[in-house]
């Protein structure tokens, strides 16, 4: 295979956009300048080449349409939840289980799981940080173990993995070309390595340090924990939502549902409960109260999304599928796309191997992390696990999972000080001493994940 300028002008901006998250720079410029100059070099026209732009985010958005729509209706769910207290109600049980330290960090970081694969992390932070904070620290667990469990397992764990609502698997897969089970399935054993042992070591640190005293100080000041009355409208609308996601989860297996029927039948889920809950609490007001809920759950999504659909777009115009809708019948006769045809240069020219690919995912991974959103650069690594994949013949959902892992981990909110503010702030800590406290875990369970990959590829 015989590179030609666009392949060049590809890497170019590969080389770029990494280079910019390196300096903690926001991509979408240069990824729009990317799409701009292959638009210029297969179109030959400046005009054509800024039709394009467009044009590529409307396969983008094609693309990441229903992981917008399915994240803005959980987050709509949510906030319906939050008007009659049913998901503190909800929560209560666990709360009643805290009787020391150790109980008070998995207690609240398995709460937190749970919440953050249905609801997602953002959402979920403030409401189980603060119900959970000062039951906790009655228990023993201080401020700064509350925000590491939230951290770990939500904004890690949960985030990293996606099992229900699949918008990182689906933005991985897409960019590698497979399947959304694909990433989930071949990576399973690697989301479950990296969580053991990133969450093992933060809680035996964390146990060691409150032994020692460390925290006696902040912990003998004792909270008090605010008693609530629930009345019968929580109670119902928590049953409710309870049943309802058990029947779904319980249909995914009967029918079979991966994917976007998965999230199609959860989404059309939250939709009549953020419906028939309004009703419940506001009556006539309740088409008002359900317009606000799903404006502000779209609203969320967009703000997260914004800057991912451009970033996706110049990563999705590595495929050939995407690239021909956009550009035409450009490529040359035998071309699977520029990044499938830059692997093959690859392994022709470079000895690779499960080692060296390994490896490469995860310092990617990671460097796409550093702008602290954990979603701007999986489109990389996803495209990248396409050409290494193919390359030397391994499983590309394996290597697809491994850069997710490391990407989310380090960028959506676990070690980069700006993406964990919203955890530290509800409990009250310092976001660069969090990141300080994550670091050593965090690094240790991705070289353990990716010796463990280097076994299964």
């Amino acid at each position: 295979m015989t590179l030609n300028l666009g392949h060049y002008i590809y890497i170019f901006f590969i080389l770029v956009i990494l280079l910019t998250m390196i300096l903690k720079k926001d991509t979408v410029v240069p990824c729009i300048l990317g799409i701009f100059c292959l638009g210029l070099f297969f179109e030959g026209s400046i005009s054509k080449a800024v039709i394009s732009i467009f044009n590529s985010f409307i396969i983008s958005l094609n693309e990441l349409g229903p992981i917008i729509l399915i994240i803005s209706i959980m987050v709509a769910l949510s906030k319906t939840l939050e008007t009659n207290d049913s998901i503190e109600y909800m929560i209560k049980p666990f709360s009643q289980i805290i009787k020391n330290s150790d109980s008070a960090f998995f207690v609240t970081g398995i709460v937190m799981l749970i919440l953050s694969w249905f609801f997602w992390p953002t959402p979920a932070v403030a409401l189980v940080g603060a119900i959970f904070l000062p039951v906790a620290k009655r228990a023993g667990l201080p401020a700064i173990g509350v925000a590491v469990a939230l951290n770990l397992f939500g904004h890690g764990l949960a985030l990293s993995t996606d099992f229900f609502i699949q918008g990182a698997p689906a933005i991985t897969s897409g960019a590698a070309g497979i399947e959304i089970s694909e990433v989930i399935n071949d990576g399973m054993i690697l989301y479950w390595v990296m969580a053991i042992v990133t969450i093992s070591i933060a809680f035996w640190s964390l146990r060691k340090d409150i032994k020692q005293g460390k925290f006696d100080e902040e912990l003998s000041k004792k909270e008090d924990t605010i008693v609530k009355n629930f009345n019968n409208k929580a109670k119902i609308t928590a049953f409710a939502v309870v049943i309802a996601f058990i029947i779904d989860i319980i249909l995914m297996y009967k029918f079979d549902l991966k994917g976007g029927d998965a999230s199609a039948l959860l989404g059309g889920s939250a939709v009549f409960l953020v419906i028939l809950i309004n009703l419940m609490n506001f009556g006539k007001d309740s088409l008002d109260k359900t317009c606000s809920d799903i404006i502000e759950g779209f609203v969320f999504a967009i703000k997260i999304f914004g800057a991912i659909i451009p970033i996706a777009a110049f990563f999705y115009m590595g495929e050939k599928v995407p690239l021909t809708n956009v550009f035409g019948d450009v490529l040359a006769k035998g071309s699977e796309g520029l990044l499938s045809d830059i692997g093959i240069c690859i392994s022709n020219t470079i000895p690779l191997n499960k080692i060296a690919v390994a490896s490469i995912q995860t310092v990617v991974g990671a460097i796409t992390g550093l702008d602290g959103s954990g979603f701007s650069g999986i489109s990389l690594v996803g495209s990248l696990a396409s050409v290494f994949g193919s390359s030397i013949n391994v499983s590309k959902g394996a290597l697809a999972a491994l850069g997710q892992i490391a990407g989310i981990w380090v960028g959506g909110g676990c070690l980069v000080p700006w993406g964990l503010i919203s955890a530290a702030a509800i409990c009250g800590e310092d976001p660069v001493e969090l990141a300080k406290r994550n670091f050593k875990p965090i690094i240790i369970g991705l070289v353990a994940t990716t010796i463990v990959a280097i076994f299964i590829l």
